[in-house]
């Protein structure tokens, strides 16, 4: 996979993850702690948070770039 952070969606990342950890902060005090990590995240550690939890980052790529992802792969 080659996808560069300029190609991802960042805006639509982060509220997936918050989605992600808002759910499951209901069940597990250490998802609280990683909600805020992500709240905060720079836009790499957003995506190296999304890449250790199994978010497909294909399905996060910028319509405007979705032809330049695919001419370089």
């Amino acid at each position: 996979m080659n996808i560069s952070i300029e190609d991802i969606d960042i805006n639509r990342l982060r509220n997936d993850l918050i989605d992600y950890y808002g759910t499951a902060s209901l069940y597990s005090p250490q998802a609280v702690i990683e909600l805020s990590k992500v709240e905060n995240a720079s836009p790499y550690e957003l995506v190296m948070i999304a890449i250790n939890n199994n978010f497909d980052l294909e399905n996060y790529i910028n319509q405007r770039n979705l032809r330049r992802y695919y001419e370089r792969n």
